[in-house]
């Protein structure tokens, strides 16, 4: 999976974050990680369900807060937040 990162998407499977892949019938999803000294690899099957996956991207970018709406079944294109304000102080 390290490999696949670095070559395939030249990006460098030793930062500071997490990549995650799915397999095509959008049912199983593998989570790979560096921690340190090695790293870590999480799996997570649906027995029924596919993960609804972004198409933005090739390869998209999620927040800690996305990912978690991805592996709950939420999609994550479809989530709006409220415009973020800025105010001026008066007085």
């Amino acid at each position: 999976m390290a490999l696949l990162v670095e070559k395939s998407l030249g990006l460098d499977p030793f930062a500071e974050c997490v990549y995650v892949f799915r397999n095509q019938r959008r049912n199983r999803v593998k989570i790979l990680g560096w921690d340190r000294n090695g790293f870590w690899l999480l799996f997570k099957r649906l027995e029924a369900d596919k993960f609804i996956w972004p198409d933005e991207a090739a390869v998209p970018t999620l927040t800690v807060e996305q990912l978690h709406w991805l592996l709950e079944g939420i999609n994550v294109a479809a989530v709006r937040r409220h415009p973020q304000r800025v105010y001026e102080h008066v007085g």
